[in-house]
């Protein structure tokens, strides 16, 4: 199926304009994140989580709803707790992680908000071993640890990725997509950072997956790239790189339109828990298709005629 038929974008002709655009945005991001900071969630700066049980004794008491016991927790003082399901949701119990170092004090806490705000929820049960099941504590320094465990696996990814590009292609076309998908992960970590959301787990999971599919969208035009060297070998090599971002231009739209509709629907009709995970898919979809037409190719071609290394790059990518 193709979207877009005989397309003539000048993509390469406006690849300043394109430029342009990304620097700013990059900048912005960069001085957000200087300026504002990583609102970091407790997986990585450490606290309490507590796990609870808020299934009534009496059947005649409707199941307890999230939202419900977000503000309870809220009003308790708790304003940036995270507060999730676990398990079945016929379960009633939810997970709730408070930054914190008084673990006792943030335990003690929650129980009295439960008990007093949510007392049919707990009326004829044991707090200590019926409503709380877990509670565990999170040290700053396993913080500290699982935050730059989190960078290094970010960094490593984009690091195998470049080693194998420059296998498959070339190493400027690795080098390049590398600095493309830098370009999206600093772009999305700094509208999170300007916005104030947290940085979790879950965030971290989106950052890895974007950091795939903007890989291979990438990898979707080179392969183009490198097939049209071979078939227009007489064509200055600027009309080539045009030729195959408008050739691919159908493919990667109809691939970032229905991944988009997938996330914007998890966004708005998934709920609070994957609501930012959501939100950073969407951004991830759109930063890195925005990339993968807009900058990596155009940084390609500018590489490799700023250096002169033309001729050596086609060459090696056009042998058979």
């Amino acid at each position: 199926m193709r979207l877009f038929k005989n397309t003539n974008v000048p993509f390469v002709q406006n690849r300043k304009i394109f430029f342009i655009l990304s620097a700013i945005l990059v900048i912005a991001a960069i001085v957000g994140i200087f300026v504002r900071g990583f609102n970091w969630s407790t997986d990585f700066k450490g606290g309490v989580t507590v796990i609870v049980n808020m299934k009534p004794e009496s059947a005649n008491v409707p199941a307890l709803n999230i939202d419900e016991l977000r503000r309870v927790i809220n009003e308790g003082g708790f304003t940036a707790a995270e507060i999730q399901y676990i398990g079945d949701r016929e379960d009633d119990t939810f997970q709730i992680k408070v930054a914190g170092s008084d673990a006792t004090a943030i335990k003690d806490k929650i129980l009295e908000v439960i008990s007093t705000q949510l007392g049919a929820y707990t009326e004829g049960r044991n707090l200590q071993k019926d409503v709380i099941r877990e509670f565990n504590t999170v040290g700053a320094k396993a913080g500290l640890e699982m935050r730059n465990n989190a960078i290094l696996a970010v960094a490593l990814a984009l690091l195998l990725m470049i080693i194998y590009i420059w296998i498959r292609f070339e190493f400027t076309f690795g080098l390049m997509a590398i600095v493309a998908l830098f370009h999206d992960v600093i772009i999305i970590v700094g509208i999170f950072s300007w916005t104030g959301k947290e940085i979790t787990m879950s965030i971290v999971a989106a950052l890895l997956t974007i950091v795939g599919y903007s890989i291979n969208d990438t990898i979707v035009i080179f392969d183009r790239i490198r097939e049209d060297l071979k078939i227009y070998r007489k064509d200055p090599v600027q009309v080539i790189f045009n030729r195959s971002m408008n050739e691919t231009l159908s493919r990667t739209i109809i691939t970032a339109g229905t991944t988009l509709f997938t996330a914007l629907a998890l966004y708005f009709f998934g709920g609070p828990v994957i609501h930012d995970f959501a939100f950073a898919m969407s951004l991830g979809i759109i930063f890195g298709t925005y990339s993968s037409i807009f900058v990596a190719s155009n940084l390609v071609l500018d590489t490799i005629k700023a250096t002169h290394q033309e001729k050596q790059s086609i060459k090696k990518l056009t042998k058979k």
